[in-house]
């Protein structure tokens, strides 16, 4: 579908706002119409002549009975007042049209605003929306700069073209209309003259736009390339510096924007092209009426020289807004260009989606159970194969092995990131798929090796899972995870600001407001995910006593590279090429000797 056509879909919920606006421009129209309405009177009364209609007064409709109605006024007056007088009134008349003329055009403009802003604040809203719903996959294999430009650089030409066309669609058109109406009644030969030059102006302006879309949406997807390399260099500025590699990635910034720039000095450039063409062809026009009028004058007895001027002056009023318009067509082309970038993201499908009848999830029961296993990222590249095994209600299973041969996969498949290919995945027997989402993941407590903190207090971030969590609770967490004596050693305890990405903090310190913000969630399951990786030895053994204590009541998943904080789970599994090369207890694995004592030997050795 034409995003322009969707965007008015968002329309829907502010409609009032769009009613008050087509009633405020039809009142401006109307003022505007009858501005010019009045200098053939004024004309009359100076040129020394008795005012006259400007229109046959057996011509039918409201705007010819209005205006004649007008002049047969300001005849009368004339009479009663002399010329001095009438003229007195008209100037006065002039300017209290003129007022309510503007006082309508803002109050149009007044009632448009929350019809603009809103619409954008609500496609704003479902595009951030749609983004968080997304599978992880989805972020895989797509740039954070460029989803960035399309909330921010995208979004910003809808609202600056699209939505600059509505109101423009909503005021143009009744001056045009209007306008064309008074021409017709006050000549129908020249205003014929008129409707036949106007297509071709359509026409020209028309192949403009087609062109301007297509190199509007070039230089949107550059933009997006360069947010994202704006953003990497952002985010990996420590790794830059280390390398010495902030003169290539500039490079690579630098040919980007060079790029973005041409390309946007030719969207510009279409852009700045529609206004003179209209300009000139107008003007042609123009000049081709006024030859045509003129002649008219010097051969009819019933249409002066104050109609002629009059007929010119609503000729440009009728000109003017036609130029507007196709302006607003370039601008509309632009936008539908922005807006098949939004509607690209907002189309996207999510395959974790929840199936009808799914039910709540509050517990664990007895068992969580993966069900001969398969998944693969690419088709042709199996990550896991037939893996199956029990995690018994309270018990602690562990996952090791070598990196890539699906360990975290594993956890992610149980928090529903992602769907198996193959098999399945049961918690008491059921399909976690026929849980609901928001149950089955309130169910989890997460601790991954990346600990992901968001740019607030240290409180905000313990209390993410548990948002109505008090500050006893707060504090208890992160005691457990032994994160309370370096908080009350930060300027301002528990309410410091940690930064963006927790980036005032040293890693283990990060580790550890993550540890307890699972702690604090209280989850059924929990799912360590090289957990105490960033920990110091002191650090790791206080936070292993404490987690050894949170697990004793809950089914766990830990996985692991650093052996010797997995002694004490219940069940070793060892993961090699996505398949189980062996399971048992720490003791039992080292007894035969394989994978597992090899492993271990290793890390001894290191």
């Amino acid at each position: 579908m034409d995003p322009f056509r969707r965007v008015l879909g968002f329309i829907r919920p502010h409609r009032q706002y769009l009613i008050l606006n087509i009633l405020f421009n039809l009142l401006t129209v109307v003022f505007s119409l009858f501005s010019i309405g009045m200098i053939i009177p004024a004309l009359q009364i100076i040129m020394g002549k008795e005012p006259s209609a400007m229109i046959d007064l057996n011509e039918q409709g409201l705007l010819s009975d209005l205006f004649n109605a007008f002049y047969q006024k300001m005849a009368e007056l004339t009479s009663d007042r002399g010329q001095s007088g009438a003229l007195a009134f008209v100037s006065g008349l002039v300017v209290v049209v003129f007022l309510l003329k503007n006082l309508t055009r803002y109050l149009a403009l007044y009632s448009v605003a929350p019809l603009r802003n809103g619409v954008v604040r609500d496609i704003r809203n479902k595009l951030h929306e749609h983004i968080l719903r997304l599978p992880m996959r989805y972020f895989q294999d797509s740039r954070r700069g460029d989803l960035v430009s399309r909330m921010t650089g995208d979004l910003k030409e809808v609202e600056g073209s699209l939505m600059n066309f509505i109101e423009v669609i909503f005021r143009e058109p009744f001056m045009i209309l209007g306008s064309l109406v008074v021409l017709v009644s006050m000549s129908g030969r020249l205003t014929l003259l008129v409707l036949i030059g106007l297509p071709i102006v359509s026409l020209i302006i028309t192949w403009i736009g087609k062109s301007l879309k297509r190199s509007t949406g070039q230089a949107q997807e550059r933009l997006g390339k360069l947010m994202s390399t704006a953003d990497e260099s952002i985010y990996g500025l420590r790794v830059l510096k280390a390398f010495t590699a902030e003169g290539r990635q500039h490079r690579r910034f630098k040919k980007d924007n060079e790029e973005h720039f041409r390309l946007m000095n030719r969207v510009l450039r279409k852009t700045d092209l529609a206004s003179p063409i209209s300009e000139v062809m107008g003007t042609s026009l123009m000049a081709v009426v006024i030859w045509f009028g003129g002649n008219e004058v010097l051969r009819s007895e019933h249409f002066g020289a104050e109609q002629f001027i009059a007929y010119i002056l609503f000729f440009y009023q009728m000109i003017t807004p036609a130029k507007t318009l196709s302006r607003a067509n370039s601008f509309l082309q632009r936008g539908r260009a922005a807006g098949q970038r939004i509607f690209e993201v907002l189309d996207t499908p999510n395959p974790i989606m929840e199936a009808q009848g799914t039910k709540r999830i509050e517990n664990v029961a007895s068992a969580v159970r993966f069900d001969a296993v398969d998944f693969s990222y690419e088709d042709d590249r199996p990550v896991l194969k037939q893996v199956a095994f029990d995690i018994p209600k309270g018990h602690t299973v562990a996952l090791v092995g070598q990196s890539g041969s699906g360990k975290s996969t594993l956890a992610h498949l149980l928090a529903r990131f992602y769907d198996v290919k193959g098999g399945s995945i049961q918690i008491d027997e059921t399909d976690v798929r026929e849980f609901e989402l928001e149950s089955l993941r309130g169910l989890m407590g997460m601790v991954t090796q990346d600990s992901v903190l968001f740019h607030g207090s240290v409180a905000d971030n313990i209390a993410l899972g548990k948002p109505d969590a008090s500050d006893e609770e707060v504090i208890e967490a992160a005691r457990i995870a032994n994160a309370h004596d370096f908080i009350m050693e930060l300027p301002q305890a528990y309410q410091t600001n940690i930064g963006d990405s927790g980036g005032k903090l040293s890693g283990g310190q990060r580790q550890r407001i993550s540890i307890a913000r699972a702690i604090l969630k209280n989850p059924e399951i929990l799912i360590l995910d090289e957990a105490t990786s960033a920990l110091d030895t002191e650090s790791e053994k206080l936070v292993q006593e404490a987690l050894g204590r949170l697990m004793k009541s809950r089914t766990s998943l830990i996985i692991a590279h650093r052996l010797s904080t997995i002694r004490f789970a219940d069940e070793i599994i060892v993961l090699e090429e996505g398949t189980i090369a062996e399971r048992g207890t720490h003791e039992t694995l080292l007894e035969k000797e394989g994978v597992y004592a090899k492993l271990c030997a290793m890390q001894s050795f290191a």
